[in-house]
């Protein structure tokens, strides 16, 4: 189960590392814009926005990455927890505000990885 929650850890992280560069800098490239079906007009008008969003994309992947080098695992498991509850909960209010399959991209891949986690460490528990 330890493999399983970092594969699952792992490919959140991934996933935001990619939504990070994809909001910060491709957002207005022809990729970016058929990505999130935007017009090049409303690409130009919320470029900035994106950019502020890819941040925040990539702190959630950083923060996912240094629950890997993390000795305690005690520590280890809280960060994770914690990196991926709000990778799920973003992923919840980008679904209602902005697009369903967000839902689909971030919330499922995160609860999987939480599942993990938690399975994991009722296994290191007994």
């Amino acid at each position: 189960m330890n493999t399983l929650q970092n594969l699952l850890t792992g490919l959140v992280a991934l996933i935001h590392c990619y939504i990070m560069v994809l909001e910060t800098f491709l957002w207005k490239t022809a990729y970016g814009m058929k990505t999130f079906q935007l017009t090049p007009e409303r690409a130009e008008m919320t470029g900035v926005m994106a950019q502020n969003q890819g941040v925040y994309n990539g702190l959630l992947a950083a923060g996912l990455i240094w629950s890997f080098f993390i000795a305690s695992r005690e520590w280890k498991r809280n960060v994770r927890i914690f990196f991926l509850l709000s990778v799920f909960a973003v992923g919840l209010v980008g679904a209602y505000t902005a697009m369903v399959k967000i839902l689909f991209i971030q919330s499922l891949p995160a609860f999987l990885a939480l599942v993990a986690v938690y399975f994991s460490a009722r296994r290191n528990a007994a």
